[in-house]
């Protein structure tokens, strides 16, 4: 493997006689093969250190003499070799007052010698005492090259298998090796073999099911697999367009174009009408995996925790970027940061804060979806450029999109669109969004199923005259809210939903409608009982 930046770190720090080497990583096997090649280039010998084998220079080999981690220091301090002394989880004992004292005499030694003190530890675990005395290098995971040769290694050793389909092209290759990043190269390859295993290639839903793992353990975000898809959202043109050309937005031909990676989109509207949904479908149409932070969640008890809950939270973010982070209705979780100094001491205001600096500052391809129902509960310096790559306003669907809704809902109840008058179940739900189109569906397959029948149109237009909308609830907010995002957002549709008045008036005509249809068919149901002859 290539001599990464990291790598010429630690050589320059072994060179220049830093006595103590703090490396912070999960990766043994990637730091020691770095470590030996520097050991080898300069001329030293290499010892590996467990609290199980003792030191000793051959992995295979035992020493029970420093098993101890004192008489494991007072090996390094006795030995007369010019080697690199690497202690492997040293941080279990790191703090133990006379191991730290211990420490501290080493430093004054090693730096007169040709000896360097290495610690391994998968977590930063350092006493106040040796801050100034030990360099901390943070390790990082394989980046794009490291897991292109990984992956070209794994090819060359199953290109012979005729039952392995091995070739892709280079936007598959790509977006295979943007869904291991955030792996360990151990885990990289591992993920590789299981994906030629179960699908006899390389698969990006295979190998995203390993992050899967790492999210889960957080315990504050959640994964999203991919479930839904651009074709399950009605609608919205405009932003389906927009999601569409920055679908290879997070690949390495993009930034050799000059185009810089995506910061994230924040996606305003009516309830129900498709924003999270759209949120979703953008991680299935990039391939990307979906982590959906929930902002209660982070809001934690203890003085402090909240702050570090979102830490947290933006760390495992960005060890599996390029990902898609989606914050739901925004405004319920930061909407207090006004008044936080009084409320909670601050601590909406800081963990806020947080974020802000990181959405502004943030390095690793991890690509915000921010959905809210209420932009005025919003800060304001959220809504600035710089944030957010784009702001969306998601309406009310208009005629031609709850026609192309009441298809896919349709289809998703294994009915066929085409034995529905389509137009005018669009025409008699003027007002009512992508989630009540969807339960008005629902509410006549209940019907249906409890008569022992089969759902009609008919029977979905009584079902929706039982539908009182949001749009009528809440027409003054829904006004509100149109009139802002007028001048301040951009529309995700082209089509144009009905104005509140003529919504009014439609489903004033729609339910007059549903009404004389009921009284004709009971006034022939009567006739009909009438004309019977007597005794039947």
């Amino acid at each position: 493997m290539a001599t990464s930046v990291v790598d010429k770190e630690l050589e320059t720090l072994i060179r220049a006689r830093y006595p103590i080497i703090y490396i912070v990583s999960w990766e043994e096997q990637r730091v020691e093969e770095a470590l030996r090649r520097i050991a080898q280039e300069r001329g030293k010998k290499l010892f590996l250190w467990t609290v199980t084998q003792g030191m000793v220079s051959n992995p295979n080999n035992r020493d029970a003499a420093t098993r101890d981690p004192l008489a494991a220091l007072d090996a390094v301090s006795d030995s007369r070799e010019q080697a690199l002394f690497v202690l492997k989880d040293y941080h279990a004992f790191i703090s133990d007052v006379t191991v730290t004292r211990r420490l501290r005499d080493l430093t004054v030694a090693l730096k007169t010698s040709y000896k360097t003190l290495v610690i391994l530890s998968p977590m930063l675990k350092l006493p106040a005492e040796l801050e100034k005395e030990i360099a901390v290098v943070d390790y990082g995971l394989p980046d794009y090259k490291d897991l292109d040769m990984i992956l070209e290694k794994v090819i060359q050793a199953v290109r012979d298998n005729p039952q392995i389909d091995c070739k892709m092209s280079d936007l598959e290759r790509d977006q295979v090796l943007k869904a291991a990043q955030g792996l360990t190269a151990m885990e990289a390859e591992n993920v590789f073999a299981k994906s030629l295993i179960e699908k006899h290639r390389f698969d990006v839903d295979v190998i995203l099911s390993e992050k899967e793992q790492i999210i889960r353990k957080s315990g504050i975000l959640e994964y999203y697999p991919f479930n839904e898809s651009p074709n399950d959202v009605g609608g919205l043109n405009l932003l389906k367009d927009w999601m569409e050309k920055r679908t290879v937005a997070f690949t390495e031909k993009a930034r050799e174009f000059g185009l810089p990676t995506p910061r994230g989109v924040l996606l305003l509207g009516v309830q129900g009408c498709g924003k999270s949904l759209s949120a979703k479908a953008i991680g299935a149409l990039w391939r990307l995996p979906l982590l959906r932070l929930d902002v209660g969640r982070i809001f934690g008890g203890i003085v402090g925790q909240s702050e570090e809950n979102m830490r947290k939270a933006i760390r495992v973010a960005e060890s599996v970027a390029p990902c898609i982070l989606w914050l739901d209705e925004l405004e319920k979780g930061f909407s207090g940061t006004q008044s936080s100094g009084i409320s909670d001491g601050g601590t909406t205001s800081r963990v806020f804060g947080t974020f802000l600096t990181w959405m502004q500052d943030k390095q690793a391809s991890a690509f915000v979806v921010a959905t809210s129902n209420d932009v005025t509960s919003l800060p304001p310096e959220l809504l600035r450029k710089g944030r957010f790559d784009e702001i969306f306003f998601i309406d009310l669907p208009a005629l031609e999109e709850r026609m192309q809704i009441f298809r896919i809902h349709l289809r998703k109840r294994n009915r066929r669109p085409e034995d529905f008058d389509i137009s005018r179940l669009a025409e008699a739900t003027p007002g009512f969004s992508g989630a009540e189109i969807e339960a008005v569906v629902v509410e006549a397959l209940y019907d249906a199923f409890d008569e022992t029948s089969e759902m009609t149109t008919d029977s979905l237009i009584d079902a929706a005259a039982h539908t009182v909308p949001l749009s009528v609830t809440m027409r003054e907010r829904i006004e509100e809210l149109r009139e802002w995002a007028n001048l301040r957002a951009r529309p995700a549709s082209e089509a144009k939903s009905e104005d509140m008045d003529a919504i009014m008036e439609n489903l004033l005509v729609a339910k007059a409608g549903v009404n004389k249809n009921r009284n004709a068919s009971a006034e022939n149901s009567e006739a009909a009982e009438e004309e019977k002859p007597e005794g039947q």
